[in-house]
């Protein structure tokens, strides 16, 4: 009788031990990353806060991927930009451009993101081919942006060599109800 019971109990220990072992196993395979899902994100459109006859908009489809999190350079969507000047100043200059995203960086609420532009027309047709980099900070109902030809004028006179993830400050505004930039920030743990 002893040997039977000290039996039984080997049977319910090695039974509880499998379904602890099958539960631990299935909890690891929930939680490991997943092909696709995003280490990090910046979306949303909006205009820059701008006077009168100053209109400029941006477009954020940027993404870097789990699997990638790792390494910012393999971040792929794309960034249009749109900006048209007519005032007593400017009587008219303007131009539209769309970029392909080549590098995402996150922390918190702030994302910066370099591109190459691929089409572009208007004033902007000789960005063809160059990178920028630009800043966001998600601050809800009025973004701050910021771009890396801050210095230099419009992105045509950027240098050809600008490296990737570079950008300025976000020391612009976007104009309230204009839209909304939205960063997905990475999980800084390994």
């Amino acid at each position: 009788m002893h040997r039977r019971s000290t039996l039984i109990q080997v049977v319910a220990v090695g039974a509880t031990l499998l379904a602890l072992a099958g539960a631990a196993g299935s909890a690891t395979a929930s939680d490991a990353p997943h092909p696709g899902r995003e280490a990090a994100a910046l979306t949303g459109t909006a205009k820059l806060d701008r006077p009168p006859g100053d209109n400029a908009t941006i477009t954020f489809d940027a993404h870097l991927d789990a699997a990638d999190k790792n390494d910012p350079g393999k971040a792929h969507g794309t960034v249009k930009l749109s900006h048209y000047i007519e005032n007593a100043e400017n009587p008219k200059f303007g131009g539209s451009a769309e970029a392909r995203v080549d590098c995402l960086l996150t922390g918190g609420k702030v994302a910066t993101v370099s591109a190459v532009i691929t089409k572009a027309d208007g004033g902007l047709k000789g960005a063809v081919g160059k990178r920028v980099g630009m800043t966001v900070h998600d601050r809800g109902e009025q973004d701050r942006f910021g771009y890396s030809w801050a210095m230099v004028g419009i992105p045509n006179d950027l240098p050809d060599d600008m490296p990737k993830c570079v950008s300025a400050a976000p020391f612009e505004r976007t104009k309230p109800g204009s839209g909304d930039l939205h960063v997905r920030p990475m999980d800084p743990r390994p």
